[in-house]
């Protein structure tokens, strides 16, 4: 597996605590980055994507919020959302990802952690965002 497909998917499983449980696990972040990869440069991808989604957090929502036409945020499943915000603060912020990687790698982590329906949804919503 490449190192920043695993990057994105340390930081998709805690993105999404950060999703349900809040800013109350971020004092777990390193550890549970450590304890999930010893690669030094995949452990540096994930708490750049992290970090970046922490700091983005509102503009990311509201950019995926334009965009996902008759979805509202909080109705979206937890996994989908969060892949959906990795997706995005890359689209927006790193302008060292080519889009049709980032885009294919969010409809991937979407077909690996969530429903079978997951990557058309994901994918429908990047390509309305790459529109604007």
């Amino acid at each position: 597996m490449r190192k920043r497909t695993k990057a994105r998917q340390i930081a998709l499983q805690f993105l999404y605590q950060i999703d349900l449980r809040s800013d109350e696990v971020l004092d777990q972040q390193s550890d549970f980055i450590t304890s999930t990869e010893s690669c030094t440069e995949v452990k540096k991808y994930a708490l750049e994507l992290i970090n970046g989604c922490r700091n983005y957090w509102s503009s990311i929502n509201d950019a995926i919020t334009k965009v996902a036409k008759n979805w509202d945020l909080s109705r979206m499943a937890v996994v989908d959302r969060t892949i959906l915000r990795i997706a995005v603060y890359e689209l927006l912020y790193r302008k060292d990802v080519p889009q049709k990687v980032v885009i294919n790698e969010a409809i991937n982590l979407g077909k690996r952690f969530s429903t079978e329906h997951s990557g058309a949804f994901i994918n429908g919503i990047l390509d309305n965002l790459k529109k604007m």
